[in-house]
């Protein structure tokens, strides 16, 4: 039997550039968490912003699934990257980031910084940032998983992301 080939690149500047592009850009994300009452994985969509040190994070009510998982069992995944108008999805970069979700309590003293620059970028959330069910969480990245186009696939660690 033939030796598998490791479609796994080594990691790059390139690759580094790419994944760190994607995830400034991304206004929005896929959130996959893993549902406490049936133990299988869930998938939400939310609106997607970076805290002032780069770090991934959210606005999310305590009222939806999504949250209550996180709040059962920390560990997420993201998924950002849009194909774009033409041809093969697929051969449109992506990157997965596995993360561990902590909460921002109000009396954080990151909770303003977050807040600021967090409707800066989503100014449609002013409308609710302050209701009492949301809060903001921030997603500490593991490790990810970076698809630059067909052949190109990555590994990428903290530290690629400029988060370790």
């Amino acid at each position: 039997m033939p030796d598998k080939i490791n479609p796994i690149r080594p990691t790059d500047d390139e690759a580094r550039t790419l994944a760190r592009d994607l995830l400034a850009g991304a206004r929005f994300a896929a959130l996959a968490v893993i549902d406490p009452s049936t133990g299988g994985p869930f998938v939400s969509r939310v609106a997607l912003g970076l805290a002032p040190d780069g770090m991934p994070v959210t606005l999310i009510s305590t009222l939806s699934q999504h949250t209550r998982a996180l709040m059962a069992d920390p560990r997420a995944s993201l998924l950002v990257g849009e194909p774009g108008p033409k041809g093969d999805p697929l051969t449109h970069p992506r990157l997965t980031v596995q993360a561990r979700a902590a909460f921002v309590s109000r009396d954080d003293p990151d909770h303003v910084a977050i807040r600021a620059k967090y409707l800066n970028e989503h100014p449609k959330a002013k409308l609710y940032a302050d209701f009492g069910d949301f809060t903001f969480v921030r997603l500490h990245p593991t490790g990810a998983a970076l698809n630059g186009g067909f052949g190109k696939a990555y590994a990428l660690g903290p530290d690629d992301l400029g988060m370790a």
